[in-house]
């Protein structure tokens, strides 16, 4: 690692006022969503993950959703997860905007009004009913109901979790499946977040930062005149690019975040 590199942004991070941090992706044993295994080799993920295939077979979409929900459980936030949360307990002017969907921020103690769930939470449920508005989040219960936790794939929709307010409607996982649109509370306290003063600094964690969402907030950021950090296993970027980041620490975010915030988070 180059060290005046690292020098460079502990200066500038100690100097700012406002920072976001934006993906979260780094690794804590999970499968990526489309390398989700097992029972589900035979399955296309991105085929179960619609509106459509839950009206359709909502007893299999429950199946696969429960066992990411297992797995996510089983699996254990990282030192990056705990640095930025750190970071949000010493600093209210901080915002995690993360679009994973495992929990794993909150259960490393994130503060929740400072942490958005871009693409939902697995532990966040509503109900499908059109006339009742039930949601909860940070449901860590599992499974949710016993039938969910046996092996057999299809099951009766009467063993599916049922809305505890209308008692008649289906829960459903509150993530946003493809055709969704994204939560508009949630990118709305976002861009409120860049619209009510200069964000000094932007944390790009586990993703290039060149592609919507990240590539939005980036240069929304830049625009302002903040600066943009990327920490990344795989960063491409030309070196005459006008939207290279400020540094790029390539390795593990894992390791890499809090190495970077030490001078803060142990202030």
């Amino acid at each position: 690692m180059d060290n005046s590199q690292m020098a460079s942004f502990q200066a500038a991070l100690k100097s700012s006022s406002r920072i976001l941090a934006l993906g979260l992706s780094a690794s804590s044993g999970l499968a990526t969503f489309r390398g989700t295994g097992g029972l589900w080799h035979e399955y296309d993920a991105m085929q179960l993950a619609t509106p459509e295939a839950f009206a359709q077979d909502p007893a299999l979409v429950w199946k696969f959703y429960s066992e990411r929900r297992g797995a996510a459980l089983r699996a254990s936030p990282n030192k990056a997860h705990y640095a930025l949360a750190q970071l949000a307990l010493k600093s209210k002017n901080f915002l995690t905007l993360t679009q994973n969907v495992d929990g794993l921020s909150s259960r490393a103690g994130h503060p929740a009004d400072q942490l958005l769930h871009l693409h939902g939470s697995l532990f966040a449920l509503k109900c499908t009913s059109f006339y009742c508005d039930y949601k909860v989040d940070n449901d860590f219960t599992h499974p949710l109901t016993s039938a969910l936790g046996k092996p057999d794939l299809h099951i009766s929709v009467s063993d599916l979790p049922h809305c505890p307010k209308c008692t008649s409607g289906l829960l459903r996982p509150n993530v946003v499946w493809f055709g969704e649109a994204l939560p508009y509370n949630t990118v709305q306290r976002a861009d409120d977040f860049i619209s009510q003063g200069k964000v000094d600094l932007i944390l790009v964690i586990g993703t290039s930062g060149t592609v919507y969402p990240a590539a939005a907030y980036t240069d929304r950021v830049r625009l302002q005149g903040g600066k943009v950090a990327v920490f990344n296993i795989d960063v491409e970027h030309d070196s005459d690019d006008d939207d290279r980041p400020d540094w790029v620490f390539q390795g593990d975010a894992a390791e890499l975040v809090p190495e970077a915030l030490y001078p803060v988070i142990h202030l």
